[in-house]
C-alpha cells in the first residue's frame, strides 16, 4: 500500500509538471486555444474553407435536369440575360430539364454588370413564382442576379438595403436559403450589383448563398466573343493576385465573437494560397490562347476551370484594392461601350474595371510582401532571378503592363471615358467598398487612392 501511494504521489507531481510545462505547439496543445479567445485578442486566429461542390467536363450540362429531378424540385427558376437565351448553353439546359420532365420558367432580362433595379426585377419574378430551386445559366452578372432573386424570395417581408453590405445597407446576416443549381464557375457567397444612387458596386455577402452545385461545361466557352473571354479573363487574373496578397488572416481585424460570424473573406491563408497560385499559373499559360483563338478548345477550357480555382481561392481569402476601386470605375460609367458585349447601356466590363488599376495596386501594396508578389510576376513569367525585394512593385507592374498590352487592352482610365477631373468622384465610391479594401495587405488613405486612379489614367 506505501508503494502504491507513493508511486500515486510521483505521478501527481509529474502530471503537474507537465501542465506547467505544457507544450505550446498548435498541433499538440489545449493552452493555445485557451489564450486565443476573441475577448483577449484583437485579430482573427482561424479560417474556414468553404466552397461550391463543382462539376466539370465536356456536356454535363446535360446532367442538369437529372440533378433537379433528384432534388425534388417541381417548379424551376431558369435565369440568363437576353443574348445567351439564343445560345447553345441555355438550349442545352432546357432541353436536359425538359427531358427530365422538370417544370420550369425563364427569366431572360438578367442585366450585363446588375444594378439594384435590374436585382428588384428578378426579385419580384421570383416572389410572383413561387420557385423551389434556381438555375443560373451564364457568368458572374446572371449567377449574381440569381442569388439575389433566390434570397429575397426566402425572405418575402425584407426591405432591399436588409442584406446588403454595410455601410450602404443593413448587412443583416442571411439565415437560410435554399437549393441554388448554378452553371459557370460560380463558387462564392457574393452577389455584386451597382447600386445606382450612389453610382458605386456593392453587394451581399454569406455563405449561405453559395450555390450548391456548379456546372462547369467547356462547351460553352466555345461561344464566348474574344474580348468577353479577355475580360473575364482579367477578372480571373485579379482574383488569384488579390487573394494571393491579400492582408493574411491572422491579421484581419477584429476576431468573431462567435465562428458564425466570420466573415466569408477571411484574408489570405495556406489554402486560398494553393488556389491563387494554380489559377495564376493556368492564366499565364492560356489567356491569350484563349482570346486569339476562340477555336482553341484546350485553351478555353483551361480558363474555365482557371475561374473555378481562382473563386475557391478568392471566395475565401477575398480581394482588396484592385475590385474595391473598379465598382465606381464601373458604376461611374459615361459613354464607354465595350466591344463584344451587345447591350445598350454603357459598359465598362467588371473584369476590364478591375484590371485597369491592377498596376498600380501592386506597385503601392508589394512593400507589405514583397515575396509574393515576385513570386506571381514570376508565375506570370517574369525573370525574377535578380529581383530584390525593394523590386517587387515595379517588377509585378511592369510584368502586367506588359501582358495588357499583349492583349490590347485600352490604355488606363483616360481609354474608357474618364478625366482627371473624375478622380474625387472615383476616390469617394470606393471609400465605402470597406468589404475587399480593408483586406488590402498595405494600409490606404484618400491620398493613397487618389495616387493610384491618377497613375491609372494611362498604362502604356
Amino acid at each position: 500500500m506505501v508503494k502504491m501511494a507513493a508511486a500515486r504521489d510521483r505521478v501527481v507531481r509529474l502530471l503537474l509538471q507537465l501542465e506547467r510545462a505544457a507544450c505550446r505547439c498548435p498541433a499538440h496543445s489545449h493552452t493555445l486555444y485557451q489564450g486565443v479567445t476573441c475577448s483577449e485578442r484583437k485579430t482573427d486566429y482561424a479560417f474556414e474553407m468553404a466552397s461550391s461542390n463543382i462539376r466539370y467536363g465536356e456536356g454535363v450540362s446535360r446532367e442538369i435536369g437529372m440533378d433537379l429531378q433528384n432534388l425534388g424540385a417541381r417548379n424551376v427558376c431558369v435565369m440568363t440575360d437576353k443574348n445567351l437565351c439564343r445560345l447553345p448553353p441555355v438550349m442545352a439546359v432546357v432541353e436536359s430539364l425538359a427531358n427530365s420532365g422538370v417544370p420550369f420558367k425563364m427569366y431572360n432580362s438578367v442585366r450585363v454588370e446588375p444594378t439594384d433595379g435590374s436585382f428588384k426585377d428578378a426579385i419580384a419574378f421570383a416572389k410572383r413564382g413561387g420557385f423551389d430551386a434556381y438555375v443560373a445559366v451564364g457568368g458572374g452578372s446572371v449567377i449574381d442576379t440569381c442569388k439575389a432573386a433566390n434570397l429575397y424570395s426566402c425572405h418575402p417581408d425584407a426591405r432591399f438595403l436588409d442584406f446588403v453590405n454595410a455601410p450602404i445597407g443593413r448587412g443583416k446576416p442571411v439565415t437560410t436559403v435554399p437549393t441554388t443549381a448554378g452553371t459557370g464557375s460560380e463558387t462564392t457567397g457574393v452577389a455584386i450589383f451597382d447600386y445606382e444612387p450612389l453610382k458605386a458596386k456593392t453587394g451581399i455577402a454569406s455563405r449561405a448563398l453559395r450555390p450548391t452545385l456548379g456546372v462547369v461545361d467547356p462547351r460553352h466557352t466555345l461561344s464566348m466573343p474574344s474580348r468577353v473571354a479577355a475580360n473575364s479573363g482579367f477578372d480571373v487574373l485579379c482574383h488569384a493576385l488579390e487573394s494571393y496578397t491579400a492582408l493574411p488572416y491572422r491579421r484581419r481585424a477584429p476576431c468573431p465573437p462567435d465562428p458564425l460570424s466570420r466573415p466569408a473573406y477571411q484574408g489570405s491563408n495556406p489554402i486560398s494560397d494553393v488556389w491563387a497560385r494554380h489559377a495564376l499559373g493556368v492564366v499565364a499559360k492560356y489567356l491569350k490562347r484563349a482570346v486569339r483563338d476562340p477555336e482553341d478548345v484546350e485553351a478555353r477550357s483551361g480558363m474555365h476551370l482557371a475561374s473555378v480555382f481562382a473563386g475557391i481561392g478568392f471566395g475565401n481569402a477575398g480581394v482588396h484594392l484592385c475590385h474595391g476601386m473598379s465598382y465606381p470605375i464601373a458604376g461611374n460609367v459615361k459613354t464607354h461601350k465595350a466591344d463584344g458585349y451587345d447591350v445598350e447601356h454603357a459598359l465598362v466590363p467588371h473584369g476590364l474595371s478591375v484590371v485597369l488599376t491592377a498596376p498600380a495596386v501592386f506597385g503601392f501594396t508589394a512593400p507589405a510582401c514583397p515575396e509574393r508578389h515576385l513570386e506571381a510576376a514570376r508565375i506570370l513569367g517574369a525573370d525574377v532571378s535578380r529581383a530584390k525585394r525593394a523590386d517587387a512593385g515595379a517588377v509585378l507592374a511592369d510584368t502586367l503592363r506588359r501582358f495588357l498590352y499583349e492583349m490590347r487592352v485600352e490604355d488606363g482610365l483616360a481609354a474608357v471615358g474618364y478625366r482627371e477631373e473624375d478622380v474625387p468622384a472615383l476616390v469617394r465610391g470606393t471609400l465605402p467598398q470597406e468589404r475587399v479594401t480593408k483586406l488590402s495587405p498595405r494600409e490606404h488613405s484618400e491620398e493613397d487612392l487618389t495616387r493610384l486612379f491618377e497613375a491609372s489614367m494611362k498604362l502604356y
